[in-house]
């Protein structure tokens, strides 16, 4: 009989607050709550999933996570129509839409061959464009659910990326209501512009009606261009590269929005133009530039603990700054003149007089003021951690600057940052605060030790300088403690004291239950700490570490006396009882359940066994090539398994100490081991590896098998920990999560589990080998369709394919059976036996079950899966093409995929006479077809027209001020300037 095991599967991840693989997004709430809450949402990466904040409560409000999605999150975006309605990019170059308010993913793209590092949503928020580190652009048409095309011009990663889409230019002579219907037809013709910038230190103007680069600049001159900040304006960007450089750019809209109305443009044209360079005060490269949306500043950070926050300059202040300027030179000017002597001549003062005066002209300009004066250093704001993402927090009501940090150890922070109005006096510095945090629910480095209680409902978390108890059930943090580097830890017998074994050589321990450190014993005379485990009778501990000994130590409760009073208190002590001398460091020690043997992992690549109660040596075991990091011994007490940074585990008996199967476990250094005390059969010789190559493994002791692979993690798996009773495991990895996987009730056949292991890698060759290399002409053009070969498209193309298959069977014999009925009208003929599909969907056509095969698959995957089928399925496709036609069953995905497959296969359509009947046939009924749908939208739109201006009529007259806008704060004197306008860079370009 095959030999089952049951099934280990994710249920739980918590300990990460942000991950540093992604920027990070501020969510404003609605109005009506807003009073409520007092503050929004942070939209945060963390690993694989999108994480919701209430950053007020420090409460996790959603988590967001598709089926099956082990790929790292890397690129966030909101949509500025739809607040709800958030862009995710993948490690993976998938993209995925989440509507927040269901949490759940609407539509899914598949384009990019590797991660998305940048996404932006245009003003109306129907399109989305997508950049990643395969160098190309793809604008995404969010409606129709569908990649419209592919840019292609970078030749490295894309860092930056916005819509430019400027308000349409009307001639000034038109009236009113003219002018309402002139603007609305010119905005619905143009696409606007697209402006990206890439690692290789270019910045690219697409205009996207045309598809193609109208302007290339070299953004950086240190080399790479790694952020993108538009003004809101639109009047102006700022890109950041190395070595703390800012290239600012003045971006000519209106030129803009009147070329779009033109066609032919004269090539001297520059909507760009450099206006200058400011530099940062750290030579970091810069991460991200991130304009505020409503007032004049902007952040930018690159890796280190620091955020700058510049601020543009009112045009009164700039030409303040310039009168200052033109005075001091005056005043320069005029001591060189009394320096000099009296037979220089008048004809020399009458020059220089002369230029001054030109430059006092040439600087009463503000447009060409040079850019130092125009936009200035607001404040640094020092963080706790290296920033990886920031946003800005605007709050309706609120006049503050507010700034979401999101930093790379783990930690998301609101800071309040004192604006210019706020200033008293003119040399004030501007001053911040850090008002509120999210911390507790994680650790700030990686965590490299985890232990269970014995009731498995408590989980202590060690890491370099804090040490955290969990609540497993509801994955709630109840305590930190402050601790050194901790590299071991343990809960002692009642679950209320936890011991911690450090870098620093000592041992301490705190107590659960009042939350303070009882003791901190230095152990190891600062050596490092590596190992330690509680004796199984529960009355001591033994410590193994750098300093080459194992020390034994008992737990005594000693009376101390409170100071000042007579009475005592309780309190537990660690007293040496004794020592074990070994020939080299310690790095993992286990006691045997029985109590009988300690097994002691030396650095030599050596594992001793001795006597409990002697320390006499019983077992020496050799074979690993590098040395032991972790090891466990079975609860029969037989078994010895070891696992070595040489990547091999090893399986001893601990009767003779002979080697019984040494395995190649996994593809990097493996750091920890450990039995399930109890399995499903009761051997108890079952037992997990975890690995620096990111997974964990299940493996059977008895027939040296790998029963499961576990992968969930995205960085090194440093601690592992079995629940007592066997049900679950806890492990924790470089990536900052704790994950606890459950045995489920589904079984696992080994056979199985390999078979679906290859067929995991024969997908993952097939989609790549699939994915043809664009021909050497098709490589050089700039556009190019969004499409990728996915698993999905290829199992979607097999579908279609064998829907006209069944189809087309089914077509032949009914039309055999009416010439049957034609020729001889008086014989009772029976029906054709139809296929059983059809007769199980309720006797449907073939038409029907071609059409719902195709209606299935997703309209982004439509083409790619059309791409699939072989040029001999196209005549059949076309023929149900034909019927829908003629019968107008779902005319838009009809045109859809017959445009599309004559786009694809055009020569050898036109080649092929037999399907030039078809085609007209196809083009007869469809132009009927489409005139009626043209005729019935045109109808239903002047209705609507109709109703509108009826609505109109009979709402209620608001008197406001046209031009007044509530969004635009008042104190930073934009509404002044037209319209409530933002102005960023309107004066000076």
């Amino acid at each position: 009989m095959v030999k089952s095991y049951l099934k280990f599967e994710p249920s739980k991840s918590f300990g990460v607050v942000v991950s540093p693989n992604s920027n990070i997004v501020w969510s404003a709430p609605p109005r009506a709550s807003a009073k409520a809450t007092g503050a929004g949402q942070a939209i945060v990466a963390a690993n694989e999933e999108v994480l919701v904040w209430d950053i007020k409560k420090g409460e996790l409000l959603s988590r967001w996570r598709a089926d099956n999605q082990r790929a790292n999150v890397t690129a966030l975006a909101q949509s500025r129509t739809d607040p709800d309605l958030f862009a995710v990019g993948y490690d993976d170059g998938s993209i995925r839409l989440w509507d927040a308010k269901i949490a759940a993913p609407v539509v899914s793209f598949n384009g990019h061959k590797s991660a998305v590092t940048v996404l932006a949503f245009d003003k109306a928020g129907v399109r989305l464009a997508s950049g990643a580190k395969d160098t190309d652009v793809i604008v995404w048409d969010l409606v129709a659910e569908v990649g419209l095309y592919k840019l292609r011009g970078h030749k490295d990663q894309v860092t930056g990326l916005h819509f430019v889409e400027p308000d349409p230019v009307v001639p000034a002579e038109e009236d009113g209501d003219d002018q309402a219907l002139v603007t609305m037809a010119v905005d619905s013709e143009g696409e606007g512009f697209l402006l990206t910038t890439g690692k290789d230190a270019l910045i690219k103007l697409w205009d996207l009606a045309s598809r193609h680069c109208i302007e290339t600049h070299v953004a950086q001159t240190s080399g790479e261009c790694w952020a993108l900040g538009v003004s809101p304006d639109l009047s102006g960007c700022v890109t950041a590269g190395n070595d703390g450089e800012m290239t600012v750019w003045a971006l000519d809209v209106a030129a803009l929005a009147s070329s779009a109305q033109k066609v032919d443009l004269s090539q001297t044209i520059s909507f760009l133009r450099d206006r200058g360079t400011l530099h940062r005060s750290t030579k970091e490269r810069a991460v991200e530039v991130v304009f505020h949306p409503r007032r004049d500043y902007f952040a930018v950070h690159g890796v280190e603990k620091s955020v700058e926050i510049w601020r543009i300059r009112s045009e009164a202040e700039i030409k303040k700054s310039l009168a200052r300027k033109r005075k001091r030179r005056r005043e320069k000017l005029a001591k060189d003149k009394a320096k000099k002597k009296k037979g220089d001549g008048q004809d020399t003062e009458d020059a220089e007089a002369d230029g001054a005066e030109d430059d006092d002209k040439a600087e009463d300009d503000v447009s060409s003021a040079d850019i130092s004066d125009v936009i200035v250093q607001h404040v640094i704001v020092r963080t706790a951690g290296k920033v990886r993402g920031v946003d800005w927090a605007t709050n309706p009501g609120s006049k503050d600057l507010q700034l979401l940090v999101g930093s790379t150890n783990n930690l998301l922070e609101l800071y309040a940052v004192a604006g210019k109005d706020k200033l008293k006096a003119k040399g004030d510095v501007p001053d911040y605060s850090k008002a509120l945090a999210v911390e507790l629910p994680g650790h700030r480095t990686d965590i490299r030790a985890l232990a269970l209680s014995s009731d498995d409902k408590m989980l202590a978390s060690a890491a370099n300088g804090s040490l955290k108890i969990w609540n497993i059930k509801t994955q709630a943090c109840i305590r930190t403690f402050e601790c050194g580097y901790a590299l071991c830890c343990a809960f002692l017998p009642g679950d209320k004291v936890v011991i911690v074994g450090t870098k620093e050589g000592d041992l301490q321990l705190y107590d659960v239950a009042s939350a303070a450190l009882l003791e901190t014993v230095n152990a190891h005379e600062g050596h490092a700490v590596w190992s330690l485990q509680v004796h199984p009778d529960g009355r001591s501990v033994v410590s193994g570490g750098a300093d080459k000994t194992a020390r034994f130590w008992d737990f005594k409760v000693v009376q101390e006396p409170v100071l000042g009073t007579t009475r005592t208190v309780p309190r537990l002590k660690l007293v040496p009882s004794r020592i074990l001398k070994v020939s080299d460091d310690i790095l993992s020690l286990r006691f045997s359940p029985d109590a009988r043997l300690l097994a002691v992992a030396l650095l030599d690549s050596t594992v001793k066994v001795f006597f409990v109660d002697s320390l006499k040596l019983y077992l020496n075991l050799y074979g690993h090539k590098l040395p032991v990091l972790s090891m466990d011994i079975s609860y029969d007490s037989k078994l010895i398994v070891t696992s070595s940074a040489d990547k091999n585990i090893r399986i001893w008996g601990l009767d003779f100490g002979d080697c019984h199967r040494a395995l190649f476990g996994h593809q990097d250094s493996i750091l920890q081991v450990a039995f399930v005390p109890h399995n499903s059969d009761g051997s108890g010789h079952h037992f997990f590896s975890a690995s620096k190559d990111r997974t964990i493994k299940y493996w059977d002791a008895d027939k040296f098998e790998q029963i499961q692979r576990i992968d969930g993690h995205q960085g090194e798996v440093w601690a592992l920990a079995v629940a007592r009773s066997g049900t679950f495991v806890v492990s924790a990895g470089h990536d900052k999560s704790i994950r606890v996987w459950d045995e489920t009730d589904e079984q696992i056949f080994l056979e199985e589990e390999r078979e679906k292991e290859l067929e995991e890698l024969y997908e993952a060759t097939l989609t790549t080998s699939l994915e043809q290399d664009p021909d050497a002409q098709d490589a050089e053009r700039e556009v190019a369709a969004a499409s990728k070969q996915t698993v999905e498209t290829l199992m979607a193309g097999e579908r279609i394919a064998e829907a006209l298959e069944m189809g087309m069977a089914d077509l032949n014999a009914l039309r055999e059976w009416r010439d049957a009925k034609a020729a001889n009208p008086t014989a009772a003929l029976a029906p054709p036996q139809r296929n059983a599909v059809f007769v199980a969907l309720g006797n449907i056509s073939a038409e029907e079950y071609v059409l719902s095969t195709l209606q299935k698959i997703k309209p982004a995957a439509l083409h790619d899966a059309l791409l699939v089928l072989p040029f001999s399925a196209v005549p059949s496709l076309f023929t149900f093409l034909e019927i829908f036609a003629r019968r107008e069953m779902n005319v838009p995905l009809t045109c859809r995929i017959l445009f599309f497959m004559l786009k694809t296969h055009h020569k050898q359509i036109v080649a092929s006479r037999t399907m030039r009947s078809t085609l007209e046939g196809i083009r007869a009924s469809l132009r009927g077809a489409l005139r009626r749908q043209k005729d019935e939208m045109g109808h239903n739109l002047a209705a609507l027209k109709v109703v509108g201006l009826q609505i109109r009529d009979r709402s209620v007259k608001d008197y406001v001020d046209e031009n007044w806008d509530p969004e635009v704060d008042g104190t930073s004197g934009q509404a002044a300037l037209g319209g409530g306008r933002k102005r960023a860079f309107v004066h000076v370009s």
